[in-house]
């Protein structure tokens, strides 16, 4: 096995043994003495068919315990051997469920509270169907892996030396080299075939993960595919992808037919020859009938488990990939982490400063340079600008989405690189340009806002942000669901169940990303007061796009290619007659 394959079972082994929780190993125990038991009943099984026959045949030995128990006896006795080898497996399995499962529900918590530590840029840079199909595949194979490689390979393994001591310690030493030989040639070449079918493997998964990603991303803009009549690009772009996948496929299913005959022929070979070799001990009066069967009995015994080899290592091969491929997931470290000993943000009033701010996504182009401006608590600063001036870009470093590249961004003159994200999420209310809702009621959106939150307190920011009576008029009320993203509800009821869950969380700080920009202005003008009352009291930064909704604002600052260029009053901006006041004629003049 490849050495990074070895490294995927050593990091899910601390889940089978962990420290401190002596039940998992427990189990662990029972299960391999479960184990063990099972398949020394299945070892010592043929010997009983073999007296059954030889008794049947006039050939048994002159043993008392032998004439005491007959044919049919003996027949019982095998059967029943039978029948405790599956009791003990199906014993095995039940006792190692309980482990298997929480291995599996630790694992796959892990990986999905890591992707929710991952920054912003991790997110926009992913897709987000692929990577669904990441931590699908990778949960999967921890569970085939732990099934099959502690309970297939392992006994496996024990089963052929135990059935191959036992043909050279009855028959002869011919009998074990052959059957030695048999195996090591099956196990090469089912290795060997299985290392390049787990390539091309490779390259169906890669294909069936740009075929959901690309279903997935179509489903979610279905109204976009609507509105330009692209059902047929949508489906041809799909079916590109599906036929990449036909071809890795059809290549898999080629390979797998190579395999399978390949492994008939050896098993198939290593069976005759062993049975002539017990025929002709026969013949010669050296072996019984009954040698005869147990030794065909063996062969099966070992027969069936190795046909199923090829298939338990190919899948274990896949599914070391697939972890593989979701614990690289899990070694990407954030872009954004609290520093050691970080501390809570305390909040006493709520005042923001930007210190010479400087920011780019890419290093060769800044976005923000050197900008620097206040907040006093309690009161609203408003950003306008062009598109691309850096705009949003604040918000963004004030949620710290990102980390500032230069200069500092402080609340209550603490550093937010200083301070625990966690504190720092809890201190900002953010109602964004889309406000996007769960698919959920409309209750369970607004709740989002605060845990634990009561009825009364879920109807009162329903009341602030002025959509209660809207709520009331529902057939289901506050238990209507809102469908996918919120597609059921109209732009403005979306933003006042935003503002409303905002209102609910009750932030010291809050940041209102251009949440009427695109809204009608008879809606606009409806949530402008919802959102007038959602600053009161609050320190608030407003990054707008319309000046009209910004005109009551403490302080406005006019952005221009990552520069402040003006800042003023509403009054004092239009008095300089500068960038703001001709930005303010030209959306004048756009609504006349």
């Amino acid at each position: 096995m490849p050495a990074d394959g070895w490294g995927v079972i050593r990091r899910v082994a601390p889940y089978l043994w962990p420290e401190g929780e002596a039940w998992v190993k427990r189990r662990v125990i029972v299960a391999l003495l479960l184990l063990l038991v099972a398949k020394l009943i299945a070892v010592a099984t043929p010997p009983l068919y073999k007296a059954a026959v030889d008794s049947l045949a006039g050939d048994a030995p002159n043993e008392t315990w032998l004439l005491a128990i007959g044919a049919i006896g003996l027949t019982i006795a095998y059967g029943m051997a039978r029948l405790m080898t599956v009791g003990f497996q199906q014993l095995r399995d039940a006792v190692f469920a309980r482990v298997a499962q929480r291995a599996l529900r630790k694992l796959a918590l892990e990986t999905f509270t890591h992707i929710h530590r991952m920054s912003m840029r991790y997110h926009i840079t992913r897709k987000t169907g692929g990577l669904s199909r990441i931590i699908e595949r990778g949960v999967k194979g921890v569970d085939f892996l732990l099934r099959f490689l502690i309970f297939s390979i392992g006994p496996l393994i024990l089963e052929l030396t135990l059935v191959a001591l036992v043909l050279w310690a009855v028959f002869d030493v011919w009998y074990l080299v052959v059957v030695v030989g048999v195996i090591a040639a099956y196990v090469t070449f089912t290795f060997k075939v299985t290392e390049w079918r787990v390539k091309l493997r490779r390259q169906m998964n890669d294909q069936d993960t740009d075929a959901n990603q690309k279903a997935i991303d179509s489903l979610l803009n279905f109204e976009t595919v609507k509105y330009f009549g692209a059902e047929g690009r949508e489906a041809a772009r799909y079916d590109k992808s599906m036929e990449g996948y036909e071809a890795a496929a059809l290549k898999t299913a080629y390979s797998l037919a190579i395999l399978n005959f390949g492994q008939s022929f050896l098993i198939t070979g290593g069976l005759v020859i062993v049975m002539v070799m017990a025929a002709m001990g026969v013949q010669s009066g050296d072996l019984t009938v009954g040698d005869f069967v147990m030794v065909n009995a063996y062969m099966i015994q070992i027969t069936m488990p190795l046909n199923f080899l090829g298939t338990v290592y190919r899948e274990i091969r896949q599914a070391l990939v697939d972890m593989g491929e979701m614990f690289g997931l899990l070694d990407q470290a954030p872009d954004v982490t609290d520093r050691p000993g970080a501390k809570p943000l305390a909040v006493s009033e709520g005042a923001l400063r930007f210190e010479n701010v400087r920011f780019g996504y890419e290093a060769e182009r800044p976005i923000l340079k050197g900008i620097s401006f206040d907040v006093p608590a309690g009161q609203t600063v408003a950003v306008v600008g062009s598109s691309g001036s850096g705009k949003s870009t604040i918000g963004r470093l004030l949620f710290r989405f990102y980390d500032v590249q230069g200069g500092a961004i402080r609340i209550d003159g603490q550093d937010l690189r200083d301070v625990t994200q966690q504190s720092l999420h809890e201190a900002i209310g953010v109602v964004p340009q889309d406000t996007v809702l769960f698919n959920d009621t409309i209750r369970y959106n607004i709740a989002y806002g605060r845990a634990g939150a009561t009825e009364e307190e879920i109807i009162e920011a329903a009341r602030a942000a002025q959509i209660h009576d809207f709520i009331l008029t529902l057939p289901d009320g506050y238990d209507t669901a809102v469908g996918e993203r919120g597609l059921k509800l109209s732009g403005g009821e979306k933003q006042r169940v935003g503002i409303a869950r905002t209102l609910l969380k009750n932030p010291p700080v809050l940041l209102l990303d251009e949440a009427t920009s695109a809204l009608d202005s008879e809606t606009e003008r409806g949530i402008q007061a919802a959102l007038a009352r959602a600053t009161q009291g609050r320190t608030a930064i407003t990054i707008a796009h319309r000046l009209s909704t910004i005109a009551d604002a403490d302080l406005i600052i006019v952005l221009e290619a990552g520069e402040i260029v003006e800042s003023g009053s509403h009054d004092a901006l239009l008095a300089q007659d500068g960038r703001y006041a001709a930005l303010w004629r030209t959306q004048q003049a756009e609504r006349v």
